[in-house]
């Protein structure tokens, strides 16, 4: 199957006060990642919504490795994602952050879809399952590449995990 790769500007505003992409903003940079996959390359139809079609959704878990200090740059880092878990009642997505082979960070988004006006999760719709299947890659790498290993740690390791129960 496919990933997709999104072209990410990092913005002097994304930085803490280290000179560094802040955590947060790197949760940002995913979230603008993952709906350019599905608003750009989805249906083109949709005018309103949110990240899947008019239905709606909501982030079930998030999870970063941080792999290296990503500095502001003039040059876009790449995010590329792809699923690799689809059931009806959740998408989760991968992604690795990096700039050639250099790679600041890899992640991992859980979403389930969700019913706002009812207040009540849902199940994905069939065009949903469709289109997500085309991402679909329950084996690492869609794109081929190798994902280098995570370097020896000396002495400070960093993990955000977020999770939130619908």
């Amino acid at each position: 199957m496919q990933s997709h790769i999104f072209s990410c500007p990092v913005r002097w505003a994304d930085l803490d006060i280290y000179g560094v992409v802040n955590n947060v903003s790197f949760l940002r940079l995913l979230e603008e990642a993952r709906v350019d996959l599905v608003w750009r390359t989805g249906s083109q139809d949709r005018r309103e919504g949110d990240a899947f079609f008019e239905g709606g959704s909501v982030v079930v878990r998030h999870s970063i490795e941080y792999r290296k200090p990503l500095f502001y740059t003039y040059e876009n880092v790449d995010i590329e994602m792809w699923v690799s878990d689809l059931k009806y009642s959740q998408v989760t997505i991968e992604y690795v952050v990096r700039d050639g082979e250099k790679v600041y960070a890899v992640a991992t988004t859980t979403m389930a879809p969700f019913n706002y006006a009812g207040k009540f999760p849902r199940r994905l719709t069939d065009e949903e399952m469709r289109f997500f299947l085309g991402y679909l890659n329950s084996g690492k790498r869609a794109s081929g590449r190798e994902l280098p290993p995570p370097e020896q740690s000396r002495g400070i390791s960093v993990s955000v995990e977020t999770r939130y129960g619908i």
